[in-house]
């Protein structure tokens, strides 16, 4: 992710795969691999369906993207777990929230009863405790993008920062995430002493370094950015074919009525998200690029 201006010494060129890893890791022939994949659900209710693909990009630095998607047992429930955390300064953040968010999310009492308050309580606790132990973890940060798929029933999908969910309902997409950009937020910012910057040929960023408003960790911007998630409840019906996530290295070289036009033909969902990532690099995204494809029904 490029998320922060890049002051101080460039970090070393990741080294070069050879020619047929390459081809490999491209085509997932050397499956199972970490970069791509496909699943579904157990349920004997309405069936769910997933696939991803992530790339890494050419911005000079080791990959910083991470991914879940996974299928769990819970009080009776099956519950769809997938997410994008896309990473800044290091990939340490963005790998502790693999691990741990969807734990801290489900371990709330109160999940079932009101999942919305579980998901921005475990997302503030998540971030508290990344900030704690930043000498462990790092400076950097990370956004996320989560959806929770209940039963096959009811999806919970919830952000900080500018990696996007996006619906194909009724034949249209539907952007279920917010985009949290710095100069949409200028006004909080300000008032917690923090900045906005604006300057030709660069996107708005916080305090002239972080490009989105909200995220993970960045302790040294934690002043005056957020981590409070907006969570957005979609009962899931006929009327919804599938759900894209995706971290901004899609989204910065493509809108979403694209998106889902690109694939809305495609069945196997694992086939869809590599379609997405491999036009993306058509297109000259040089960011990370991490797609994960839900298919209902």
């Amino acid at each position: 992710m490029s998320k922060h201006s890049a002051p101080g010494a460039s970090r070393p060129a990741p080294s070069k795969p050879n020619f047929l890893t390459k081809i490999k890791s491209a085509s997932c022939f050397n499956s199972p691999s970490p970069d791509c994949g496909k699943g579904r659900s157990k349920s004997s209710g309405r069936k769910t369906s997933h696939g991803f693909h992530l790339v890494e990009g050419k911005s000079g630095h080791d990959m910083e993207d991470y991914h879940v998607a996974e299928y769990r047992k819970k009080k009776n429930h099956e519950l769809g777990l997938f997410a994008i955390f896309d990473g800044h300064l290091g990939d340490r953040v963005p790998t502790y929230l693999k691990d741990n968010l969807f734990n801290n999310i489900l371990d709330e009492q109160n999940f079932f009863k009101d999942p919305a308050i579980a998901i921005k309580n475990a997302y503030c606790s998540t971030d508290k405790f990344i900030l704690e132990n930043s000498m462990q973890l790092g400076p950097g940060g990370s956004t996320a993008v989560t959806a929770i798929v209940i039963d096959g029933t009811d999806l919970w999908v919830a952000n900080v920062g500018d990696s996007r969910a996006v619906a194909f309902e009724r034949g249209a997409a539907n952007q279920l995430t917010v985009d949290h950009e710095p100069h949409s937020e200028r006004k909080r910012i300000e008032k917690q002493g923090g900045f906005v910057t604006i300057l030709p040929g660069d996107v708005p960023r916080v305090n002239g370094q972080l490009a989105v408003a909200r995220a993970f960790g960045d302790q040294s911007l934690k002043a005056h950015l957020s981590s409070e998630p907006d969570v957005r409840h979609v009962p899931i019906d006929p009327t919804i074919e599938f759900v894209i996530l995706a971290s901004d290295g899609l989204w910065k070289v493509m809108k979403n009525q694209e998106a889902v036009d690109f694939v809305k033909s495609i069945r196997d969902p694992q086939a869809a998200a590599k379609r997405l990532t491999s036009e993306a690099l058509a297109r000259k995204s040089k960011d990370d690029i991490s797609c994960i494809v839900i298919r209902f029904g």
